[in-house]
């Protein structure tokens, strides 16, 4: 086991499975529980009848990848090569691993933003770097980026940052001004950056969203993660695509070719047809907006404390009106008591935050979210 790597299952697992458990509404890990789109499951069905069920080319389709670049340029006005510029991976988690083997080594510091997606620690530990967690400022109810804290933590040894944005579970993202710094922080000090942006689509109140892909200033520093599982609702899926200067693209398939070779066929075929056709993408947005409102209101008549949620299908609680337990403690015994499953937020951050918060996921049917809320209220 690498040093620093707990050996106990992750809290997404452990939470998931107490739900099973005790019959209790999910709102704990990351999922959906609504199907895909039906164009996006017909278009399966169909694919499945013809001869796409044997090994992908290890870059990912050519196709499916200038399905994607095209997107890009669209959606963005960001112009990726689709052959030496953008791989597909099996799902963010393992295109940010991949990541992270090609581009530190042993001896290498690489910046984590807490809270923090829990995967990234042990990749960083795996590639034989140190992880230095630098957590965002809380105050007044809310989390806000701290680019001093980061530029403190830059050392001779600093090889990478990380950022999470949209961010899970703080539920913010960067603007041109928090742009502006990392910038400066990254070409400055010759660092890179890994850029994990699986909620890119959901962003609320008419805000813009401001991807890593459009930052021509550090485009050749950049590795940038995306997901289908989040934008399409099929997590299980497991398909995602990085996009990445040529010279980067090229060791992050060094890597990839012997952590997963390619990706699974089926799926990319499918992908590659339905974005030819679809934009629903543009409305996640909205769609994922009503979730959150509906779930605030329902939530009125409980004695949680609601954070903003700006972007993500997360939801923050502040739960210091109802216990004074450990985050921990309190989501196992909501579980138990109140048939309700969430996520503490202390695994998430090597340094716990004093604030008692829990994470709800919002990206259920409203009949769930109305019942979660109502089991809520009697806590």
């Amino acid at each position: 086991m690498w040093k620093g790597i707990q050996e106990e299952e992750s809290v997404f697992t452990i939470m998931s499975a107490m739900a099973r458990q005790y019959n209790a509404i999910n709102l704990a890990q990351g999922f959906p529980n609504f199907e895909p789109d039906i164009g996006l499951t017909a278009a399966l069905s169909k694919m499945v009848s013809y001869s796409v069920h044997q090994y992908a080319p290890m870059a990912g389709l050519t196709i499916l990848r200038t399905a994607l670049a095209e997107k890009v340029a669209v959606y963005y006005g960001s112009v990726w090569d689709a052959e030496r510029e953008i791989t597909i991976s099996a799902g963010a988690t393992q295109a940010i691993y991949t990541a992270l083997q090609a581009c530190v080594k042993e001896g290498d510091e690489v910046i984590i933003i807490d809270p923090a997606y829990d995967s990234y620690r042990p990749g960083v530990l795996m590639a034989g770097a140190r992880p230095i967690h630098v957590p965002l400022t809380y105050n007044y109810g809310s989390f806000h980026w701290d680019w001093d804290a980061v530029r403190a933590a830059i050392t001779s040894q600093t090889k990478l940052i990380i950022i999470n944005q949209p961010h899970n579970p703080a539920g913010i993202f960067l603007s041109d001004n928090d742009w502006q710094e990392i910038e400066n922080l990254v070409v400055e000090n010759d660092l890179l950056l890994l850029c994990d942006e699986v909620y890119e689509h959901m962003v609320f109140d008419g805000k813009a969203f401001i991807s890593s892909c459009t930052r021509s200033a550090i485009r050749d520093r950049l590795f940038c993660v995306v997901s289908f599982g989040k934008t399409y609702h099929n997590t299980g899926w497991k398909v995602g695509y990085v996009l990445a200067q040529e010279d980067w693209t090229r060791r992050f398939r060094q890597v990839h070719q012997f952590v997963v070779f390619s990706v699974n066929s089926v799926a990319q075929h499918v992908f590659s047809q339905f974005l030819s056709t679809d934009d629903s993408y543009r409305y996640l947005s909205n769609f994922y907006q009503r979730k959150r409102d509906k779930f605030l209101q329902a939530m009125e008549n409980t004695r949680f404390s609601m954070l903003p949620s700006r972007s993500t299908y997360f939801q923050l609680a502040d739960y210091s009106r109802i216990s004074d337990e450990g985050d921990v403690d309190f989501c196992q015994r909501l579980i138990r008591e109140w048939g309700v499953a969430a996520i503490p937020l202390s695994p998430f951050m090597q340094k716990p935050l004093e604030a008692r918060l829990v994470r709800f996921c919002f990206a259920k049917t409203d009949d769930v979210l109305y019942e979660a809320a109502n089991r809520l209220s009697l806590c």
